[in-house]
């Protein structure tokens, strides 16, 4: 069943994987980053620049932790070598999106600006082009982290489905509701 899990995790060059017990910490040019393995059954092994993850028994919770800890390992060396990137579009009259620092300010339609303040391990820049909407650029070696940081930001003001407003990832389509004027 775990065909994740049995796919080995190529280590680039520039980058260091270290095994204690149950905690693998992964180092690489763009930080260092540690994953608990609390599972009993999963093992881990390094042979010839490769990560090997390999579980005890075929049990079904142990080939379902194979699989996720094989990919959350991969998403780690992934994420110290080349890093990830997500942007966000705020699609609708008056939204604006700007920073200072790790600070992110946005006027969304409320009667105030809504003030998120960012984890230090995520990086964000904010573009603003006319014509275009406005654009939040967060970048980071932990991919949970960022996608955690977008849902975050997202939920300030969902896409809503009649005009469209709202927050939404760069390239997301929002299936649209034809108004109440369309039932006649």
């Amino acid at each position: 069943m775990s065909r994740v899990g049995k796919a080995p995790i190529e280590l680039v060059d520039g980058v260091e994987v270290k095994i204690d017990k149950n905690l693998v910490t992964v180092t690489g040019p763009n930080g260092q980053l540690k994953q608990l393995i609390e599972s009993d059954g999963i093992t881990l092994k390094i042979e010839d620049k490769q990560v090997l993850v390999e579980r005890s028994t075929d049990q079904k919770r142990h080939k379902a932790m194979h699989g996720l800890y094989r990919q959350l390992i991969a998403n780690m060396v992934t994420g110290v070598s080349k890093g990830f990137e997500l942007e966000l579009e705020l699609h609708g009259i008056g939204f604006r999106a700007k920073n200072s620092g790790q600070l992110l300010e946005m006027a969304l339609g409320y009667s105030h600006p809504v003030m998120f303040f960012l984890p230090e391990d995520v990086k964000l820049e904010t573009v603003t082009q006319k014509g275009q909407p406005p654009l939040v650029k967060l970048k980071s070696a932990d991919k949970q982290l960022l996608g955690q940081v977008a849902a975050k930001i997202r939920a300030f003001r969902k896409p809503e489905p009649y005009k469209g407003k709202g927050i939404r990832f760069k390239g997301e389509e929002i299936r649209r509701k034809a108004g109440k004027t369309a039932a006649k």
